[in-house]
């Protein structure tokens, strides 16, 4: 099969790899925004409790060696690139690359499964200010289509539950509740973006498939303003709601581990569990699962006249 694409770059958000990296990453992460820097110290110290780093960069890096092995079975010769929006490799770094390897059209899979001003059009900026730094020499660029409701992002997520559900007792599976998590984002850039909606269609359809007959959406790692509405309920309330019952947190809007699953999930989430009587069992991301990597091989495949613009 011939492609109309002569690279795929997967754009990420980020992280630092060993501890001397943590505040100059939260540095370049708020830059331009007024973060207080006590917020930016607390939340070094997340880091600190997981390791003083982040797996991110490198479980991306997986997911394109899965891909790229994917795409190699299947015939599809196409170099697969890895760029990160706040930390090396950079989108411009990499996009240099692409260039210089006389890249004339390339696919982009933006790492976030739900559209807000906050993640993909963040993304997308980052990527047009790399293509005009280039001038001339920058290839032409189209988006994956929305893949929120996609059946093989789906099922990635629904088999990761599954898993998760068989580390509970029987008893604990009969009665336990499945809370599906997203990073919150102010009210007003929701109402904008339709984020919420996705998020909401996403764990409909998962379910569905599991046919789950407790399940709720949750919102998690709020940081602004305390006086501005942010999305609602956070993960902490849903926990305290279920005393003496059992949940399983899956962590629908990141598709792989960083520290607002390893720390405000694994650490500060389980905790209060701990401190409710609820037994919490955290589901993996979707992270290199087969269905979620032929989903990106096939949203290449399906792309040309239908990315999106």
């Amino acid at each position: 099969m011939k492609l109309p694409y002569d690279a795929l770059l997967m754009v990420g958000f980020g992280g630092p790899t060993r501890p001397e990296e943590v505040r100059p990453f939260l540095e370049n992460v708020v830059r331009g925004r007024p973060i207080p820097p006590a917020r930016l110290e607390e939340v070094a110290h997340h880091y600190e409790r997981i390791g003083g780093r982040s797996p991110y960069n490198e479980e991306t890096l997986r997911q394109a060696d899965a891909l790229r092995a994917l795409l190699a079975r299947d015939g599809l010769a196409i170099p697969v690139y890895v760029g990160m929006r706040n930390w090396a490799p950079y989108v411009s770094d990499v996009m240099r690359e692409i260039a210089a390897a006389k890249a004339r059209r390339v696919f982009c899979f933006v790492m976030a499964p739900h559209r807000s001003e906050a993640s993909w059009d963040r993304y997308r900026d980052t990527v047009a200010q790399a293509l005009a730094a280039l001038g001339a020499d920058a290839p032409a660029v189209d988006y994956a289509q929305a893949w929120h409701d996609d059946p093989l992002f789906i099922g990635a997520v629904a088999a990761r539950v599954r898993e998760a559900m068989a580390g509970l007792g029987p008893v604990d599976r009969a009665g336990a509740e499945v809370i599906f998590t997203a990073h919150s984002i102010p009210a007003a850039m929701d109402a904008g973006s339709g984020y919420s909606a996705e998020i909401a269609e996403s764990c409909r359809l998962i379910a569905g498939e599991l046919g789950l007959a407790r399940w709720s959406v949750a919102y998690q790692s709020r940081s602004g303003n305390p006086r501005e509405p942010w999305l609602e309920p956070d993960v902490a309330q849903v926990l305290r709601g279920l005393r003496g019952r059992a949940a399983i947190v899956m962590p629908i809007g990141f598709i792989c581990d960083h520290v607002e699953v390893l720390y405000d999930l694994d650490v500060e989430a389980a905790s209060i569990a701990r401190e409710c009587g609820v037994t919490m069992r955290r589901a993996s991301t979707v992270g290199t699962h087969p269905l979620f990597i032929k989903m990106i091989a096939d949203l290449l495949r399906c792309a040309g006249p239908r990315a999106a613009a």
